[in-house]
């Protein structure tokens, strides 16, 4: 299939290296560039061993003089790098590893999504349904599980007709050329990412390439509450069929006498469902939309919204101590996804708030303060977020687990304590996951 074709790898991580396995399996011809130190890659000394080039310790000029027939490109590695910028002037592809497997594969059902907030619930409810329903589903992408993994794993490279449910980042979607879902949508667009992208429009044209390679066979979800995500259809029209979804308007997904309705016909009571906050509704319908037109029956769908209750580092409750409950929502790494969660509770919270500096604007999140009854600020943005914020009641501490022993003391029984950071977590962590897992432990550990 690829047998000598010669192929550059950018960087490892984790989809580089699923990128790796994929192209040695179908006996590619490999070189790897990767930023880090040769002691600090563990698996130099197997690639060597296995006939793949390793070039490491920094990104030489003339690796990008070389000829290669494309390159796979770690979504981590900014695409305005001079290296990146070289390649694409001569010519030479360059894709995400979600592009590479796509190609790879044998074809499948694949259902995309995209959007700045409520990604891995919505994929989740959609993997979730799909699977109680019987069907052979996989789910991939930006929710941790490479897609050239997943094609290696469940051998999509002779399979076909698997339901893959994928979560797509922006940078992901940047280097896409071929990839083709017969269900698509973008969940909502508010900033984000703009320590990496030239600009906000940028960062929201980027989202619509979701939908670029669909037609009037496939199906695109429209969400009528967003009017940012409205000029950009007017932009770029999708060319597949539209199916509408809405919190608040007439729509083919929608709420109707305290029940959510897909085309007039009864799929779920709001009582029914566990998780909480509107944009959980809201991940509910893109999921029923989704599985509907993957063909699985109103009843499957049902039982499964009703059973879930959520997904890690989401919202999630970790505890209740001495009377005070604590939720952890790592995830929340953007301003817009914080100001949901705070939406979330019925009386105000003692929030958790700080991280990486990605130069986010928080005048909306300021906005908010009748939700926070006090507001401790942590990590590298700690200080300028507790400036912008303007908060009566604020504490500046250095680290997060600072800010989880000052809540403690602050809290009284009847208190959520919050942690919802509002931006990325790499002044400290490896990501949210671990931001997430770390808090949680600590206020386990509460005694």
């Amino acid at each position: 299939m690829l047998s000598g074709k010669k192929v550059l790898v950018l960087g490892l991580a984790k989809s580089g290296k699923a990128a790796v396995e994929l192209l040695s399996a179908v006996h590619a011809t490999i070189t790897v560039n990767e930023f880090a130190l040769q002691e600090q890659i563990e698996c130099y000394d197997e690639y060597i061993a296995r006939g793949i080039e390793m070039i490491v310790g920094g990104h030489p000029d003339d690796l990008f003089e070389r000829d290669f027939d494309f390159v796979v490109k770690n979504p981590g590695i900014n695409y305005h790098k001079p290296f990146v910028l070289r390649l694409k002037e001569r010519g030479i592809p360059v894709y995400t590893e979600i592009e590479l497997a796509y190609r790879l594969s044998q074809p499948q059902n694949y259902i995309a999504i995209t959007g700045t907030n409520g990604k891995t619930t919505t994929v989740t409810l959609i993997r979730d349904i799909l699977k109680n329903a019987g069907r052979q589903v996989c789910l991939a992408g930006n929710v941790g599980t490479p897609l050239s993994e997943l094609v290696l794993n469940e051998d999509l490279l002779h399979k076909s007709d698997y339901d893959v449910v994928l979560e797509m980042s922006n940078f992901q979607l940047l280097d896409i050329d071929a990839f083709h879902p017969r269900v698509a949508t973008i969940i909502n667009l508010t900033p984000d990412h703009l320590d990496y992208m030239a600009s906000l429009e940028e960062y929201y044209t980027s989202k619509t390439r979701i939908y670029m390679n669909q037609d009037h066979n496939d199906i695109y979800l429209q969400n009528k509450d967003d009017v940012v995500l409205k000029e950009y259809l007017q932009k770029y029209p999708p060319k597949a069929k539209i199916i509408s979804f809405s919190l608040e308007q007439e729509a083919d997904c929608m709420i109707k006498n305290d029940a959510i309705y897909y085309q007039g016909q009864h799929i779920i009571n709001l009582d029914d469902i566990k998780i909480v906050g509107r944009h959980n509704i809201q991940n509910m319908m893109i999921a029923i939309c989704a599985c509907i037109h993957s063909g699985i029956d109103v009843q499957s769908i049902h039982d499964t919204l009703a059973a879930f209750t959520g997904v890690e580092h989401r919202i999630e409750f970790v505890r209740e101590y001495q009377g005070v409950k604590y939720y952890n929502d790592s995830k929340a790494t953007n301003t817009d996804a914080a100001i949901i969660a705070l939406k979330s509770f019925e009386k105000p919270v003692i929030l958790l708030m700080g991280g990486h500096e990605k130069g986010l604007d928080l005048r909306e999140m300021a906005s908010y303060q009748k939700q926070i009854s006090h507001l401790i600020c942590f990590g590298e943005a700690g200080e300028r977020f507790a400036k912008d914020m303007k908060c009566p009641n604020t504490d500046i501490v250095k680290y997060m687990k600072d800010a989880i022993i000052k809540a403690k003391e602050l809290a009284k029984s009847g208190d959520v304590v919050l942690l919802s950071p509002s931006t990325s977590s790499y002044d400290e962590f490896s990501g949210y996951e671990e931001r997430g897992n770390v808090f949680k432990h600590i206020v386990n550990k509460f005694e």
